[in-house]
């Protein structure tokens, strides 16, 4: 697929389903997610060619929840499988509400589809992140309970800044991702398609050429970002929770980035202006996709998320 502005691989954010101060019910859900499929299928009618990732992370924290609780009766699920069950989970959501977005605007013709689909990203056996797990997933614990949990699960688990002791696990690098054709074919034919939810179920790749899941959880920013530069998309666009890119973010002398470069944001990245598990993983994702070959990275808030991909709120990246 040759680089095409009007194929858009959208990178949704959290509060496509569950908003701050949400406690994460049906309901709060559906709400949101129709809220996410508005814009999309505002997108969608402007002509654009539409592949969509996601997030996961309170609702990978929720079934992780619950295994905890029902351990006694019920064999907890490894994290990769906890993964795989949010694509679900969340595909379904988004899916059937941008179906059904479709149909109230009259353009359900327009498109083949909408379909979300279980999706492997494979990572390195030799990522330096596996000596140093860094990303908290999962219930609160005590300190008594933790070095007990330590001892019969061989986890690490550390005290979480926000209090208690919760489980760490890797955040290696997404290397590729390994159901990336059947993306692009099902793209090619018109159908919406939701991929790599969640930054992919993380896999690593054995000697014999088989794959086997671990636990970890993959930036799914970074995991966007090879997937749109695997598809060709030309344009990659991540919605958030913020209106744009800043310096300083959060004081008095904060300033908005409008029209930046790689090599500025990559600048800026150095000089320590974007948070690690925040703004930082985008930034390098907007920054790895133009350096990629693609030709636009946007990042804007969801609600604006027509205003942004028609280069009107937001930050853009061009090449330099």
């Amino acid at each position: 697929m040759e680089r095409d502005e009007k194929y858009v691989l959208i990178a949704l954010g959290g509060n496509a389903f569950q908003t701050k101060g949400e406690v994460g019910t049906p309901e709060n859900y559906w709400k949101n997610a129709y809220r996410a499929a508005r814009t999309i299928v505002r997108i969608v009618k402007e002509g654009y060619r539409v592949a969509i990732t996601h997030g996961n992370g309170p609702q990978v924290g929720v079934i992780m929840e619950w295994m905890e609780r029902s351990k006694d009766k019920i064999p907890p699920m490894t994290m990769d499988i906890a993964g795989a069950m949010t694509q679900g989970w969340l595909g379904y959501l988004l899916m059937q509400s941008i179906h059904n977005i479709l149909v109230k605007e009259g353009i359900r013709d327009q498109v083949k589809g909408v379909v979300a689909i279980v999706n492997q990203v494979l990572v390195s056996k030799e990522d330096p992140a596996w000596r140093n797990p860094t990303k908290y997933v999962g219930s609160y614990y005590t300190e008594e309970e933790a070095k007990r949990l330590m001892k019969e699960k061989g986890w690490v688990i550390k005290p979480d800044p926000r209090g208690g002791w919760r489980r760490v696990v890797p955040s290696p690098d997404p290397k590729a991702n390994v159901e990336v054709e059947a993306v692009k074919a099902l793209l090619k034919e018109g159908w919406i398609v939701i991929a790599s939810g969640g930054g992919g179920i993380p896999v690593i790749q054995n000697e014999d050429g088989t794959l086997q899941g671990v636990e970890a959880v993959i930036d799914k920013d970074l995991a966007g970002e090879v997937l749109a530069t695997a598809l060709g998309v030309g344009t990659f666009v991540i919605l958030t929770d913020v209106d744009g890119v800043y310096l300083n973010f959060g004081k008095p002398n904060q300033k908005k980035l409008d029209v930046v470069t790689p090599s500025e944001l990559e600048k800026y990245y150095k000089e320590g202006h974007f948070k690690p598990g925040s703004m930082g993983p985008k930034v390098l994702a907007a920054i790895r996709f133009i350096r990629h070959g693609g030709k636009r990275a946007m990042i804007g808030h969801l609600y604006q998320g027509y205003e942004v991909i028609k280069g009107k709120a937001g930050t853009m990246v061009i090449p330099d």
